[in-house]
């Protein structure tokens, strides 16, 4: 494997693996599974990450046709995918809620793995976005998708282990200690989103490549 293919490799993960965000679910996980029983807590772990790998798989794959069908532009994408994400990095970095995502009113739900776990907490916004930009890209090699899937499949099994080591994670690491990690992350994900929307301007010839 060649340098700028282990490079693009990784920064397809990072990408996913931030806007999934493993770690800033544990307290909506904590507050939503108040009280359940262990074997529901199993349940409910898996039935939210399994749902979440089938949505993002599902656009991993026919996410592109979408665009073309719509008529779409590859560029005009990017833009609008890397504001979005931008949107996304600023609620990281300021430590508000994502505005993308909303858990309201779900306490009232008597099955939260579906929503708000799987739907938009994990597959969310953010996360469809970025595998969209990078499944549209005519420039990306022909492995893409099964990075794609394999990035979409680490970065929630990582979640699924925050999930199951939620109690353990906060006493360790404190409700401080996961506040520097989103901010870390976000931090990356405002590079990541001003680079899609520079590319954009690229790929619709506002900017000379």
């Amino acid at each position: 494997m060649t340098v700028p293919a282990a490079r693009e490799i990784v920064t397809v993960f990072l990408a996913v693996f931030i806007v999934v965000d493993p770690f800033g679910i544990v307290p909506i996980y904590l507050s939503l599974t108040a009280g359940f029983p262990a074997a529901r807590l199993r349940v409910t772990i898996l039935k939210s990450t399994i749902t979440a790998f089938v949505v993002l798989c599902l656009f991993i794959f026919t996410g592109n046709a979408v665009l073309r069908f719509l008529g779409i532009q590859v560029g005009s994408f990017f833009i609008a995918g890397g504001i979005l994400m931008f949107i996304v990095s600023i609620d990281l970095l300021l430590g508000k809620p994502g505005r993308t995502k909303t858990s309201e009113a779900a306490e009232e739900r008597e099955d939260v793995s579906i929503f708000p776990l799987a739907i938009p907490m994990l597959a969310g916004p953010g996360a469809i976005t970025s595998i969209l930009l990078y499944a549209s890209d005519e420039k990306s090699p022909g492995y893409i998708r099964l990075v794609l899937v394999g990035s979409a499949f680490l970065a929630l099994l990582c979640a699924a282990l925050a999930m199951r080591l939620s109690s353990a994670l906060i006493r360790v690491l404190g409700t401080t200690g996961v506040s520097v990690i989103e901010r870390i992350m976000g931090i990356v994900l405002t590079g990541l989103s001003v680079q899609f929307v520079y590319d954009g301007l690229q790929k619709l010839g506002i900017l000379a490549g």
